[in-house]
């Protein structure tokens, strides 16, 4: 009888055993997990950190290309910028005046195009890819 009511105890330890161990693997599935998500998240604010620097560093471009006098110069301002910072609508825009002031038109609408990507509600940039159509 203690034969079989310690083989019974042992099959139930063991049972007991095999839950508490899958049960662990679970959680360490999960710490693992939580772990990959905030290196990502980490990551993802760094960067957007980083983007955000260079975004700073290219408005500066921006004020000073608005501030001269040469379209030439503007241009190069506006590029330089946009090297930076290539999701600044305003000044892909601006950038676009500038090129159809020049009569720059294909350069222009290139950059009227880019700035409604970035921007599809960009009414500016509509009524300037209209007017180099000439509607």
């Amino acid at each position: 009888m203690l034969a079989l009511l310690t083989f019974f105890f042992s099959g139930c330890e063991t049972e007991l055993m095999r839950q508490q161990a899958e049960t662990i693997r679970r959680q360490e599935e999960e710490i693992a997990r939580l772990k990959q998500e905030r290196e990502e998240m980490v990551a993802a604010k760094q960067k957007a950190e980083e983007k955000k620097a260079a975004c700073n560093q290219a408005f500066r471009h921006f004020e000073k290309a608005q501030a001269v006098k040469s379209p030439r110069d503007a241009v190069a301002l506006y590029r330089e910028g946009l090297k930076l910072c290539p999701d600044d609508d305003v000044a892909r825009y601006e950038l676009g005046k500038v090129l159809a002031g020049m009569g720059r038109k294909e350069e222009a609408q290139a950059e009227f195009e880019a700035a409604l990507r970035i921007n599809p509600k960009f009414q500016g940039a509509k009524q300037e890819m209209e007017k180099l159509r000439g509607k």
